[in-house]
């Protein structure tokens, strides 16, 4: 077992990737289309590529399925089908044995699992990393413990450091290391897997999420027995619920499956806005009704939290979103790292333009957050573009919410429930109204105050201009753009017609007296042959990026 662990599982982790990359290479070529390329067929391909990763994932177990879940939320390093598969990772696995359980629970408690009673042999529910088993204690209080499965630490550390390799040969190609971090993320990967074994932090976790709720009685967060949880253990209140996305259940329980999840939309929101702390995994799973109507929020292995200064960044977004100002929430996107300086921003800006009248428009479309995330991953993944993690794990648990939503009711709509709580982000320190008027009168003195200097800048620009000191730059990234990609045909077409030369000389030469020499034009048609497919992709690379050039600018007033 020992040998196989070490010689064996890191050979099929490279095989997994190798196939990945030849994979995603694959799909990029557009030669490799026998009826042609187009997007749709692309996509076609790279969603069964998702699929073979997805279950590769899961036979690979505990680490990978957490791994899984941790790329969906980066659409900054695959293409959106695979991240689509990704997120869809269910964890469930079989259950490992009853006397395992109780083995580790002694080893863990101690003396302290005296306090357990009626615990039950048949979990209620196993995953990657643990199971959960319902049980009593002496004091008559229903719990859930959840039980590491053995052997994981080992296992994760073994894995994490094949995949520490990986990122560092990824890092050092030329094309594929250029404008991302591998190591960094997969840096970042083992210091989330690592800290998710340690379920002394999930215990912290559920305890300040329980807090910020307290006062809502709508809101239940199972309370923690800190006496009978420890590294491997969590014991949590038991907190039994209809299933969230079960809406026969619900209605016949005289719960009204529209209100479950306006509340649930709100409790995400306050997460957001007031607390900066939020459940960052709300698939149904983690979500059930109690008997009253009440939302109850299960796992906190993996939470998210918003800084205060990019709490701050966000609340400047929004004001520039409300405003549909596509220039300045650029602007405040390119101040907080998310776009490269260095880029055009006139493509960008366009596209931010469309996403705010489909975004903030009424009637409010019922499946927005899908189609932003699907603009945002094709932006994301096509550009230099730079998501924080934290902005990346809002998005994909706002839109997961809204799909729990829409399964409750169909009108269901985030944005439209959103408004309401977007003030206190607007003034961006929450305090109120005053903030948000103080904010608009400094930009309009701001404004003032360049009006009152343009007369006296108009007068030194016009003395340079006698004095013949003036130098004008002209920067025409779209005119730049369009000679290279005619310069890149015409080398295309010269290509082309030496190839087809090669390969009429090719002909000639076989049907000749001495056939041996068609080497000769074949040889030298290799060269010639990978260039012109290295041209091809920079062609469709350029095609991508003049696509959302091509979209219309709104008229300036």
């Amino acid at each position: 077992m020992a040998w196989r662990l070490a010689v064996l599982r890191p050979l099929r982790i490279w095989w997994v990737a190798l196939g990945l990359l030849l994979g995603l290479w694959w799909s990029s070529q557009t030669w490799t289309y026998g009826g042609g390329f187009s997007p749709q067929r692309q996509a076609r391909r790279r969603r069964r590529l998702a699929r073979w990763l997805a279950q590769q994932f899961l036979s690979l177990g505990s680490a990978f399925i957490k791994l899984g879940q941790l790329l969906s939320a980066r659409p900054d390093v695959l293409p959106a089908e695979l991240v689509e598969e990704l997120a869809r990772l269910q964890d469930q696995v079989p259950a490992f044995g009853f006397d395992v359980v109780q083995g580790l629970l002694e080893q863990e408690l101690g003396d302290r699992c005296a306090e357990i009673i009626d615990l039950e042999p048949t979990p209620l529910g196993s995953a990657s990393l643990a199971q959960v088993h319902r049980a009593s204690l002496r004091s008559g209080r229903q719990v859930v413990l959840k039980v590491q499965r053995p052997g994981l630490e080992h296992l994760f550390r073994s894995d994490l450091e094949v995949l520490q390799q990986l990122a560092a040969l990824v890092q050092r190609h030329p094309r594929w290391g250029v404008g991302r971090d591998w190591v960094g993320i997969a840096q970042e990967c083992r210091r989330v897997l690592l800290r998710e074994l340690d379920f002394r932090l999930e215990a912290e976790h559920a305890a300040r999420f329980r807090q910020q709720f307290l006062d809502d009685p709508g809101i239940r967060i199972p309370g923690v027995i800190w006496e009978l949880s420890a590294r491997r253990v969590l014991c949590l209140d038991y907190l039994p619920g209809i299933k969230i996305t079960d809406r026969q259940a619900l209605i016949e329980a005289g719960i009204d499956p529209a209100a479950v999840a306006e509340k649930g939309a709100a409790s995400y929101l306050q997460q957001l806005v007031r607390f900066g702390f939020f459940h960052a995994d709300p698939h149904p799973g983690n979500l059930a009704v109690a008997s009253d109507g009440g939302l109850i929020y299960y796992d906190f292995g993996m939470m998210g939290q918003l800084s205060t200064a990019l709490r701050s960044r966000l609340g400047r977004m929004v004001v520039a979103a409300a405003a549909r100002d596509a220039s300045g929430l650029v602007e405040e996107l390119q101040a907080a790292g998310v776009i490269a300086k260095g880029i055009d921003p006139g493509p960008v800006r366009r596209l931010v333009r469309v996403m705010l009248k489909e975004a903030l428009t009424p009637p409010f479309s019922a499946n927005v957050l899908d189609k932003l995330s699907g603009d945002l991953y094709d932006l994301v993944y096509g550009q230099p573009f730079r998501l924080p993690p934290e902005l990346i794990f809002v998005m994909r648990a706002l839109s997961t919410f809204e799909g729990v939503g829409r399964s409750l009711d169909p009108g269901f709509s985030l944005v439209a429930i959103a408004r309401p709580y977007l003030l206190p982000l607007m003034t961006s320190s929450g305090s109120g109204a005053n903030d948000l008027l103080n904010e608009l009168s400094r930009q309009a003195a701001e404004v003032g105050s360049r009006a009152l200097g343009i007369p006296k800048r108009l007068d030194e620009s016009l003395a340079r201009i006698e004095q013949g000191d003036l130098q004008v730059q002209v920067r025409a990234g779209e005119t730049d753009r369009l000679l290279r990609r005619m310069a890149m045909s015409q080398q295309s077409l010269g290509q082309s017609v030496l190839l087809g030369a090669l390969a009429i000389a090719a002909a000639l030469l076989a049907g000749g007296s001495r056939p041996a020499l068609v080497a000769i034009p074949l040889v030298a048609g290799l060269p010639v042959g990978w260039a012109w497919l290295k041209l091809q992709t920079r062609l469709k690379r350029d095609g991508r990026l003049d696509v959302i050039s091509r979209a219309p600018e709104a008229p300036k007033v």
